[in-house]
């Protein structure tokens, strides 16, 4: 499957997920550096989709936080900054996850979905504690 139809089905996925939770969303009608503006009756939010993959230990789901785009001479990227966007979206084993944009670094995030192999849980990213449904529950 190309890359633009993973894309599109885990747009497709988080959107279906947020609706069912009750909030309302949505797609601008012309491309924009956000997919949709979630709404939840109180504030609007805009929100990129991101596809998120696991890694080779299954141990955490990654997604880019920033977008490329190829020049003839080089390979450009563009961050997502505070201003672009509040929130990464993805979509993961039937869960929707949404990710504060100040949570994220500029080139990947990652998000745990097994415990560290050390026992570490001081500054790691549980996939967890990004399930929408529990961050929108908290705004």
């Amino acid at each position: 499957m190309d890359n633009i139809t993973k894309g599109t089905l885990t747009e497709l996925k988080c959107l279906t997920k947020l609706i069912e939770l009750g909030y309302n969303v949505s797609v601008p009608q012309k491309p924009d550096r956000y997919d949709f503006i979630l709404d939840t009756g109180k504030s609007l939010f805009k929100v990129q989709t991101k596809t998120s993959s696991l890694d080779e230990n299954n141990e955490y789901i990654s997604f880019a936080t920033s977008s490329r785009h190829i020049t003839q001479n080089s390979v450009v990227n563009h961050d997502y900054k505070n201003d672009n966007i509040d929130y990464f979206c993805t979509f993961y084993n039937d869960e929707c996850y949404l990710i504060p944009v100040s949570d994220c670094g500029n080139r990947e995030k990652r998000l745990r979905v097994a415990p560290t192999r050390n026992g570490q849980v001081k500054n790691i990213c549980f996939a967890e504690d990004y399930l929408a449904q529990e961050v929108l529950s908290k705004l």
